[in-house]
């Protein structure tokens, strides 16, 4: 007898059908797995012999041949278990289906000995293009049952065990599918412990994340230790627009490949992602024999923070560099390349020299001028040029602190400001586009400057040595300052203050 069984593999995001085809035929009993599967999906055979068995169905006793194909195509992990049992039981008669059934049902699961079911990665990029593979419906683990049914359109059947699954084949029993979940994640109170009016001070700093938040700009904050650089950059996700429906999908898909999936986490709030630096090239852009994404892709629509940026390797933060530009990583091993999205907002953090104390109106700095130099030269010109926006964050004064009476700015408060702004660009650009990805012909067509305006920013060039990337962050920060504001045209107080935010170029210019 013969069965063929659909399934999906992912690569990166991903996903592509695969045919699992079972052959039982008469001979020296044997079960061979071929088609370019790796060592967990050849494991298998002893998961599923030992499942068949503690769930009291009959393994045949026949030389069992699975083959997955394309053979071409690499297959990983141990989500072939459910569709290779499935494709077992069909050969041996052990229920009756309908072609069209099979021909528009995907199964995939882990099978455990004794029988369960158990999660898998990569369900929601597999569910994301099941109606685009023209099928219907997907069977799978009822833990991956509410991640996949975040997709519209298609019939999710989650179970939990195999006699529960054969039971469904057979028509013993009847399983729910699973109801689209995003909707009533939407309707979900997120309760948001941080908040800018629990900062005093910083006012200059608090208005910086503003604007990194809308136009998208990357940001450097340069600071003495204890300053609120860090507790600054914790905040700008609550000023940050929420996430549309086409964002959570993206996203999303990134932490289902990687195991990282949480239904109830990612819709409502943008990723925050701050690895320490000690990490590795491949845990910052991704990696491994079977590429996994990493960190610029978790933060995949939201905020990337590096804390101590000076303390990452310096080739660590070099790669860097074309995923900021581009907006993608892609990962090129022998056997495949890997495309994962790395569209994230950058805010890192520094001391302005060793002792952590340059500059700082408390304390005195004991460093030399070679080695404050040497410090901050671990960060290249070329990043360094990628950065929007370099604030100077200052220790706040006690009477600051002590002010009971101090009026604060919420996070409510500067929202009001940033979705000015995207109003502004999405009528400008009539899409979803950030100021900061304005290409050459678009900030000639909407930065266009007057003749006073025009110049101060040929000053400020010159007087700068800013390069042609330089020049062009700095009309697109002017641009999304004016948007805040509710300007039509960049005026000089909006060049004036985007040139406040280039304060290493204002250093060398010294």
């Amino acid at each position: 007898m013969h069965a063929k069984i659909l399934s999906a593999a992912t690569i990166g995001i991903k996903s592509h059908l695969v045919d699992v085809e079972v052959d039982l035929s008469v001979g020296m009993i044997d079960f061979a797995i071929v088609g370019l599967a790796d060592t967990a999906i050849k494991e298998s055979r002893q998961r599923i012999r030992t499942a068949f068995k503690n769930s009291g169905l009959a393994l045949p006793q026949r030389k069992i041949t699975v083959n997955l194909a394309p053979a071409s195509l690499r297959k990983e992990g141990t989500l072939f278990d459910l569709p290779i049992a499935v494709g077992i039981l069909y050969a041996a008669g052990q229920f009756e289906a309908k072609a069209s059934f099979l021909q528009e049902t995907l199964f995939l699961g882990e099978l455990a000995l004794d029988g369960a079911i158990r999660s898998v990665r990569g369900t929601l990029p597999i569910a994301y293009e099941l109606a685009k593979l023209g099928k219907k419906r997907l069977v799978l683990p009822s833990t991956n049952a509410q991640e996949a049914a975040l997709i519209n359109d298609i019939e999710v059947i989650g179970v939990n065990n195999l006699v529960e699954l054969v039971g469904y084949l057979r028509g013993d029993i009847q399983l729910k599918p699973a109801q689209n979940s995003f909707a009533n994640l939407k309707q979900e109170q997120v309760v948001i412990e941080l908040d800018f009016d629990q900062v005093k001070g910083q006012e200059q700093a608090k208005r910086a994340l503003q604007i990194s938040a809308a136009g998208w700009h990357n940001i450097l904050f340069v600071g003495s230790p204890g300053s609120g650089k860090t507790m600054l950059a914790k905040r700008i996700t609550t000023i940050m627009p929420q996430m549309s429906f086409n964002e959570v999908i993206e996203t999303s898909k990134v932490y289902s490949v990687s195991g990282k999936f949480d239904v109830h986490n990612l819709q409502m709030v943008r990723p925050f992602r701050n690895p320490h630096h000690t990490i590795s090239q491949a845990g910052l852009v991704g990696g491994g024999s079977n590429p996994q994404p990493g960190e610029i892709s978790l933060a995949h629509k939201g905020v990337l923070f590096l804390d101590e940026l000076t303390e990452f390797r310096t080739g660590t933060l070099e790669v860097l560099r074309q995923p900021l530009e581009s907006k993608k990583v892609t990962i090129s091993r022998a056997t495949q390349t890997v495309d994962y999205p790395a569209d994230f907002l950058l805010v890192a953090a520094l001391n302005p020299c060793p002792c952590g104390y340059f500059g700082d109106k408390r304390k005195s700095c004991i460093c030399s001028a070679q080695q404050i130099q040497r410090y901050l030269g671990k960060i290249s010109g070329p990043l360094l040029d990628r950065i929007d926006l370099q604030i100077p964050v200052y220790s706040v004064d006690y009477e600051t602190v002590a002010n009971k009476d101090l009026k604060l700015q919420s996070s409510n408060d500067l929202l009001v400001g940033v979705l000015r702004a995207i109003k502004a660009q999405l009528l400008r650009f009539n899409s979803a586009k950030w100021n900061s990805q304005m290409s050459s012909s678009e900030i000639e067509a909407h930065c266009a400057l007057g003749g006073e305006a025009q110049a101060l920013v040929k000053k400020v060039f010159d007087m700068l040595a800013l390069s042609m990337r330089g020049y062009h962050k700095l009309l697109k920060v002017a641009r999304t300052i004016a948007d805040i504001e509710g300007s039509a045209q960049i005026e000089c107080s909006h060049l004036r203050e985007a040139v406040l935010y280039r304060s290493f170029d204002q250093n060398k210019a010294k």
